[in-house]
């Protein structure tokens, strides 16, 4: 066999396949990289994967709320999307509703798909700033059908055979409890060879020269030995922040808030397909409604409010009882310097962290399995590989960074020191560009294929109140009584089409997943 440098100092042969594989941590992301590794490679010859998790060690859980995203991954495991929902006790969700961002009193929605239809080659966001112009003052929420339908609690699969629908553009994603997607996701997984070992680590080996990971030993005694190491550990990093010593990268500068409040509550309020952010003197409050319970909490900023107000004013605004004692988070914006060291490549929060505005955690988890995939290595574990997964993924932490800080920028607010703090940030460099572009001409850019769209940008920018100053001339190729002949049709096709949609629960029932209404916590 053919031996050479740093493969041969580890005593790997050069160009092996990797035949073991150590998935450190459960939870949501442990059990996501071990169902798509068992379905993606798990036919590989002499290939094992092995997850080590405690019941003794909890898991953090709270994020429950998805993106679009997860639909793609669902279906690339071969899951039953209505199984799915049943089993996860999960509901649909067509955006998010941001209220008291801009103001006390003000809200709008980050809806999934896209806005109105782009006529005469560009983009529709001109000709509805045309139409402001023109004192047709409708908000942008009017354009899409999954604000609309969010607002009025309705949900349909999207229809792409019609194109001429605006059912067509409907995008979704789901609201689900983390930890019955965990373990549905670890049936799926064992039963497609992943072994599941229970017990807390006591150490990790590492080979004596190289420094990669060669083993875990549990307290038992037991000794899981592994060539790639799949590190889902928590906030904890126990592989790659705590064995290999990687940095963190803290963004608390940009993203003040440092502490979280969870709370699970009864059922009670509205039943809307959307997840709600509402903004507090410090922070904000999510709400996420499932079909059994509403998932609640406060992040919020330990320099501007204590723990026992913080508590006492997400205990006062939640819609039912309290079903849980409150799971209290500490954690600071960022991520690891690099996600990929040696044979340790790290998924979910041992990677980093950035809170849950815009519901990316599960998202980040996605898209690195994604990633790890497309650059799966040999033993050899090649520089070259390793540095453009690391590369990659920095990116998509930058890019996520950027969006979230845009919602506290760009405020109204100054009714307290944090808002006033928020309003002052100076930008990242790529949020003040397109800021000053959008400002400049109501032109919205995007960067190498970045996470959010176009439509993302447009939402937060324009709902959180960033006013262009112009728009694209070619708007006005269309007279003032044509275009607001356009824009109040486009309003009354998506008014008509949502009209006839069913509720949520409807649907649910109508595909199968809708839970046995004695699961659910009524108040």
């Amino acid at each position: 066999m053919v031996r050479g440098g740093a493969a041969e100092r580890r005593g790997i042969v050069t160009g092996q396949p990797i035949r073991q594989i150590v998935i450190v941590g459960g939870g949501t992301a442990g059990w996501m990289a071990a169902a798509a590794l068992s379905r993606i490679i798990g036919a590989m010859p002499g290939l094992s994967i092995a997850l080590v998790e405690s019941e003794a060690i909890g898991t953090v859980g709270v994020g429950e709320a998805t993106i679009p995203q997860i639909v793609g991954f669902n279906r690339l495991l071969g899951i039953d999307e209505a199984e799915f929902v049943r089993e996860a006790h999960a509901t649909y969700k067509l955006g998010i509703e941001f209220v008291d961002w801009l103001r006390v009193g003000h809200s709008y929605v980050h809806p999934f798909g896209s806005y109105g239809i782009d006529m005469l080659g560009i983009e529709f966001q001109h000709f509805w700033l045309r139409g402001r112009a023109l004192e047709d003052l409708t908000e942008l929420d009017s354009y899409s059908i999954a604000a609309v339908a969010g607002k009025a609690g309705k949900m349909v699969w999207p229809r792409p055979d019609q194109p001429n629908s605006p059912l067509s553009k409907l995008s979704y994603a789901f609201q689900f409890d983390a930890a019955r997607y965990a373990r549905f996701l670890r049936k799926l997984a064992e039963a497609q060879g992943v072994t599941r070992v229970e017990g807390r680590i006591a150490s990790v080996e590492q080979h004596p020269e190289s420094g990669f990971v060669t083993a875990v030993a549990l307290e038992s005694g037991a000794r899981i030995a592994g060539e790639l190491f799949i590190d889902c550990s928590g906030f904890r990093s126990l592989l790659l922040g705590q064995t290999l010593g990687v940095r963190f990268a803290d963004w608390s500068r940009w993203l003040p808030c440092d502490r979280a409040i969870a709370i699970p509550c009864e059922l009670g309020g509205d039943r809307e397909p959307l997840t709600r952010s509402t903004a507090r003197p410090a922070g904000w409050q999510w709400r996420i409604p499932l079909q059994h319970r509403i998932g609640s909490g406060h992040v919020y900023s330990s320099a501007h409010m204590a723990e026992e107000t913080a508590l006492d004013l997400l205990l006062a605004n939640l819609d039912g009882k309290a079903l849980a004692e409150p799971n209290k988070l500490r954690f600071t914006a960022g991520h690891r310097e690099r996600l990929w060291e040696k044979n340790v490549v790290a998924l979910g929060l041992a990677g980093g962290f950035l809170e849950p505005l815009e519901s990316t955690a599960i998202h980040l988890v996605q898209s690195g399995i994604a990633r790890l995939m497309a650059l799966f290595p040999t033993q050899d574990f090649t520089p070259r590989e390793i540095d453009r997964f690391n590369f990659e993924s920095a990116r998509d932490y930058v890019d996520i960074r950027d969006f979230l800080v845009l919602h506290y920028k760009a405020t109204e607010r100054d009714d307290s020191e944090f808002w006033r703090y928020c309003r002052a940030l100076p930008p990242p460099d790529g949020l003040a560009e397109k800021l000053a572009l959008f400002e400049s001409s109501g032109r919205v850019i995007r960067e190498h294929n970045e996470l959010f769209t176009e439509t993302s940008w447009l939402a937060v920018m324009a709902g959180q109140g960033v006013s262009p100053r112009s728009h694209h001339p070619v708007a006005h190729l269309l007279d003032e009584a044509e275009t607001r002949r356009r824009l109040a049709h486009i309003r009354e096709v998506i008014a008509n089409a949502v009209a006839q949609m069913p509720t949520q629960d409807e649907f649910l029932a109508q595909i199968g997943g809708a839970i046995d209404p004695a699961k659910r916590v009524a108040a």
